[in-house]
C-alpha cells in the first residue's frame, strides 16, 4: 500500500504543478485538493483553470483517508501527506508518514 500511496502522491504533485503553471500559484490550503477537479469559487481566482480539471477527483490514500494538503507547507510551497496505516502523525513501517512537497 505504501507504493500505491507514493505513486498517488506523485500524480497529485504533477497535477498541482500543472495548476500552478496555469494559474500562477498552488491552491490554498482552504481550496484544497478539490481545486484540482472543481474550479475554486473562493479564495484566489483560478483565472486559467483547465477545462475538465487536473484530476478526475482527489484520491484517497490506500487506507481510505483523504491526503492532507497544506499550502504553504513547512518547507516549501506545499506539503502533501498521508499519515500511513494508523492515520496518526509519526510512526514506523506501514504507520510512517509519507510526505511529498515542492520547494
Amino acid at each position: 500500500r505504501k507504493t500505491v500511496a507514493v505513486s498517488d502522491m506523485k500524480t497529485v504533485t504533477s497535477a498541482l504543478k500543472m495548476y500552478r503553471l496555469d494559474n500562477g500559484d498552488y491552491p490554498t490550503t482552504e481550496q484544497g485538493l478539490a481545486a484540482l477537479s472543481i474550479k475554486p469559487t473562493a479564495g484566489p481566482e483560478a483565472a486559467n483553470w483547465q477545462e475538465g480539471g487536473y484530476l478526475e477527483r482527489a484520491p484517497k490514500d490506500p487506507w481510505g483517508r483523504p491526503y492532507i494538503y497544506k499550502s504553504p507547507g513547512r518547507e516549501g510551497a506545499f506539503e502533501l501527506l498521508s499519515y500511513g496505516k494508523d492515520g496518526k502523525p509519526g510512526g514506523d513501517g506501514l504507520n510512517a508518514d509519507l510526505v511529498e512537497g515542492a520547494h
